[in-house]
């Protein structure tokens, strides 16, 4: 059994001693309490956990209030950066291509599938991925599709799609997308014959299949006397 020994340093007084129970409390200085178990005058105590220290936990708090003051500014700026650039594009990476009708279409993304434009956000997933029929795409149309998908008639508050123009057919209503001033169109294509028609669905040509069928689509009875049918 080792004997501890009392050493004075000054106004205060340590133990200095060494227990049988293990090397690891070899030669530590152990302070001298009351009987209230206090440190006496002159003396220090040894940590009794692993709590720290005020300064150290205002340490920690200075910097945990600096971070989130930080985030915040990050936030603050990406909003400011949105409100003066503007929101991002409404279909980023939507491309035109040509179909096998000879029409503005739209390009899935395997690269090769054009898909015309009016059988985009038609309901109905033509693209392979189904990206013809995408939220983004078609959450607000016309607004939210590309302009090469979209073309304004006479009325600027109507609209069809690109692949509709010059089609012979009166998609407008007032026959604006294919007649002058706002279009400017071929003549009637083959398989159509050119006259003033009496029919809605039709503008300055009707098909040829209507031709003498015994009934007037043109005006001057020119389909029935003059076209030579199909």
């Amino acid at each position: 059994m080792l004997r501890a020994r009392r050493l004075d340093l000054g106004a205060g007084s340590w133990e200095l001693g060494a227990r049988a129970g293990g090397a690891g409390d070899m030669n530590k200085v152990f302070p001298q309490v009351d009987g209230n178990g206090n440190a006496a005058a002159g003396t220090e105590a040894l940590p009794a956990g692993e709590d720290c220290s005020p300064l150290c936990c205002s340490h920690r708090g200075a910097f945990l209030s600096a971070f989130l003051l930080l985030l915040l500014a990050t936030l603050a700026a990406l909003i400011a950066l949105v409100a003066i650039l503007g929101p991002p594009p409404r279909t980023p990476g939507a491309q035109a291509c040509v179909t096998l009708m000879n029409r503005t279409g739209f390009l899935c993304h395997d690269r090769r599938s054009c898909v015309p434009a009016s059988r985009v956000c038609d309901g109905v997933r033509t693209c392979a991925h189904g990206e013809d029929e995408e939220e983004a795409l078609c959450r607000d149309v016309p607004q939210s599709l590309p302009s090469f998908l979209v073309e304004r008639c006479g009325d600027p508050a109507s609209w069809i799609y690109s692949d509709q123009k010059c089609d012979g057919i009166n998609n407008c209503g007032d026959c604006s997308d294919e007649l002058s001033p706002v279009s400017t169109c071929p003549l009637c294509s083959p398989g159509w014959w050119r006259c003033p028609s009496t029919v809605f669905r039709y503008c300055s040509c009707i098909p040829r299949r209507l031709c003498q069928d015994h009934v007037q689509h043109c005006s001057d009875w020119s389909d029935e006397y003059s076209c030579p049918g199909p």
